[in-house]
């Protein structure tokens, strides 16, 4: 019984030992039954172990033995488990694989078949090889001599001044195993170069096609190695011929006429235009047109004298385009404006439409600006002081009329008496600003009374002394130069005229007049005296002596007149007859004349 065992199991090792042995990878050791009744074997024809491959790789399945292989699964591992790359149903039993697609790193295929004959799988296995694939690596691409840029971006291009006809010097670089060619492509004018390669590499092109136009590009270069792996890389470029344009500078804080010979120019660069160019790198300026300095600030500092001055600016680009000379203005005014006085309408009670109110100042630089320019006004008592003390304060004529303007008030009535304060502060086109000492204008009563001078009248103007013979009569005419509804008292009043100074008026007769009596305009009367002794009278008629009535002028309210009152006594009169010598003589003469011989 022990022998018989010992036979079986030395049976079993020789037929184990008979079988053909799988080679053991290195990766991953392949499940294989322990007893196969199949003949078949499957090996690889490479790739050979410890081989290194790139690029396309083509694999084929060889197999040894009897059998009938109905098909053939080719796969492959980086010890991580299997993928397949291939499947074939038929000879050739072959497989490719793009090791580019792989990491670069040790591999290993399997190959799985099925013999027909006896319905077993069978498998084989290549050598560990290593994928070894050597993108081409860009070390340089540029194009030389740019005037502004590093070309990485679009917001930073390579920019060039290059003429139409000129040359565009492209230079490329690359690390490779196999470097065979490049190509490059999106570059201005008309076409593209040839490529690079293959055979010697110049490692560039002078692209001068004759038809280089201004605008932007981006050239790409394309490196290729014999592996069919390849790398590209982007630049940006532009050509710029034209020079930018200067902007919209501001002189000082506001523009326009300066109050200071110190003027700053701001805006020199932000409000430049380059269009689509390379852009605004400085800008050149001169006070002469001749003599240029140049700046990269945004602003200029300059001192310029009182007058119309001129700066002269022009635009730089960052390849050194220059712009159209622009003329940029730059005044200045040092010196405050000058005023000359008031012009205002006679202020009265009786004004409804508004008043009128005008200063009159000039500015030799500038001008006056009247815009800025203002009125102020106020009401006072006496016409004295720098504030007006009925108001209170300054009040700015709000119209926006400066200093041409008018003061409107609901009614002037109530300013009977007062003063209207006015000043004026008077600024210049560069700022520069007086303020006026304030003048004053009396608001004068309205109404006005007055005799009317052509029809008031006396009769008489000598006059026998007596109560018959004395009678004077005196035919007036009272107006007012607007309808008057209240009472008026006028007065008859007599005075010697050869009188003292310290005699007073004698009232002969006092008259109320009635309400609304002038509510016309004219009061007509009549008044009467008599001159009771001789020598001069001086005669007054008076309006309101007292002074109750407020009015325009007091100083037209008496009107006057002389009545001499004088003896009359009969004496004798010298006769103008001849005397009676003077006859005799003159009768002599005549006689003697008449008896005179003839001849």
């Amino acid at each position: 019984m022990r022998g018989a065992c010992s036979v079986v199991l030395l049976a079993i090792l020789v037929l184990a030992l008979a079988s053909p042995m799988a080679p053991a990878p290195t990766l991953e050791a392949p499940t294989a039954p322990l007893q196969s009744s199949s003949s078949l074997a499957l090996s690889f024809a490479g790739p050979a172990e410890g081989a290194s491959v790139t690029g396309l790789l083509s694999v084929s399945v060889t197999t040894t033995g009897t059998g009938n292989l109905s098909w053939v699964r080719i796969e492959i591992s980086d010890g991580s488990g299997w993928s397949e790359i291939g499947n074939r149903s038929s000879s050739p039993w072959f497989a490719q694989v793009d090791t580019t697609a792989l990491t670069n790193g040790s591999y290993q295929l399997r190959a799985v078949g099925l013999d027909a004959d006896v319905s077993e799988e069978v498998t084989g296995f290549s050598g560990n090889f290593t994928v070894a694939n050597q993108v081409p690596v860009i070390t340089a691409f540029s194009v030389l001599n740019p005037g502004a840029g590093s070309g990485t971006s679009s917001n930073d291009r390579w920019w060039f001044s290059t003429p139409a006809n000129g040359t565009l010097q492209f230079r490329w670089g690359a690390s490779d195993d196999d470097l065979e060619r490049a190509t490059i492509a999106n570059l201005p004018g008309s076409g593209n170069p040839p490529s690079d390669g293959p055979g010697t590499l110049a490692y560039g092109w002078d692209w001068s096609p004759g038809d280089l136009s201004e605008g932007t590009w981006n050239p790409r270069l394309n490196v290729l190695d014999g592996s069919g792996l390849s790398a590209t890389l982007t630049r940006f470029i532009g050509i710029d011929r034209t020079g930018p344009d200067i902007g919209t500078i501001t002189v000082g804080n506001t523009g326009g006429w300066q109050a200071e010979s110190a003027i700053t120019l701001n805006g020199l660069k932000t409000t430049a235009n380059d269009g689509f160019g390379s852009g605004v790198a400085s800008t050149d300026y001169s006070l002469d047109g001749t003599t240029w300095q140049s700046t990269t600030a945004d602003s200029l500092d300059l001192t310029l004298p009182e007058g119309e001055n001129v700066v002269y600016l022009r635009s730089v680009d960052r390849v050194g385009n220059t712009g159209n000379v622009t003329q940029l203005s730059v005044n200045v005014d040092l010196t405050p404006p000058e005023g000359y006085g008031w012009i205002v309408e006679e202020l009265t009670t009786s004004r409804e439409d508004p008043a009128p109110v005008r200063y009159v100042a000039e500015d030799a630089g500038s001008g006056v600006d009247h815009n800025a320019s203002i009125i102020e006004y106020g009401f006072d008592t006496n016409g004295v002081g720098s504030i007006p003390d009925i108001t209170g304060r300054w009040i700015t004529l709000g119209n926006n009329a400066g200093l041409n303007t008018s003061l409107d008030l609901e009614s002037w009535a109530t300013k009977s008496g007062q003063y209207l304060l006015l000043r004026a502060t008077v600024v210049d086109g560069a700022g520069n600003s007086i303020v006026t000492p304030s003048s004053s204008y009396q608001v004068l009563p309205g109404l006005d009374l007055m005799w009317n001078a052509s029809n008031t009248t006396i009769d008489r103007l000598i006059v026998r002394p007596g109560q018959t013979s004395g009678a004077v009569q005196i035919d007036a005419t009272l107006q007012s130069n607007e309808g008057y509804d209240g009472t008026v008292v006028v007065r008859l009043e007599t005075a010697p005229a050869d009188r003292f100074a310290a005699v007073d008026w004698t009232v002969m007769e006092s008259r109320t007049l009635p309400a609304e009596s002038l509510s016309n305009g004219s009061h007509a009367m009549t008044w009467n005296l008599t001159v009771t002794l001789q020598g001069q009278l001086d005669i007054r008629l008076v309006i309101d002596s007292s002074d109750i009535i407020d009015e325009y002028d007091e100083g037209n309210n008496a009107i006057y007149f002389v009545v001499t009152g004088a003896s009359i006594s009969p004496g004798l009169v010298p006769s103008f007859a001849p005397s009676f010598s003077l006859l005799l003589i003159a009768g002599l003469l005549c006689g003697a004349l008449a008896h005179r011989p003839r001849d």
